[in-house]
């Protein structure tokens, strides 16, 4: 994945970081996503200045994904974190760092879930909530 990790790793049956180049399992999805919150560590700079490398987020699976959400997507064969943006009926994700382009969305079914909160490690205060 090029913008999170799984906090989970084997312990709910997925892999740290599903390989770019496998489909995602539904088996492995809904152990790690079903229903239940869990944490990713932000990787990479797409998402600066909101969520920098290293951050936490947490990602509510059923959360609704609306205009304006931060969302974890399977996209162009990889986990990709963004901001869902809609006109309408269409979509798109949006890097937030002006360096990225936007990716098209086929079908608001490749959002698995809404970022709802962020933390930064070590500083207990300078956390976020997105809902």
């Amino acid at each position: 994945m090029s913008d999170a990790a799984c906090s989970k790793g084997a312990a709910c049956g997925c892999a740290p970081a599903p390989s770019r180049d496998a489909a995602p399992d539904d088996a492995v999805l809904d152990s790690c996503a079903g229903g239940e919150p869990f944490a990713l560590q932000v990787l990479g700079d797409s998402m600066e200045p909101e969520f920098r490398e290293g951050e936490i987020v947490v990602i509510e699976p059923e959360g609704l994904a609306t205009d304006g959400s931060y969302v974890l997507a399977w996209h162009a064969d990889e986990w990709i974190f963004r901001q869902l943006r809609g006109d309408g009926e269409r979509w798109r994700l949006h890097a937030l760092n002006p360096a990225y382009p936007d990716a098209p969305l086929a079908s608001l079914e490749a959002v698995r879930g809404v970022i709802v909160q962020k933390a930064v490690p070590g500083r207990r205060r300078a956390g976020r909530r997105y809902v």
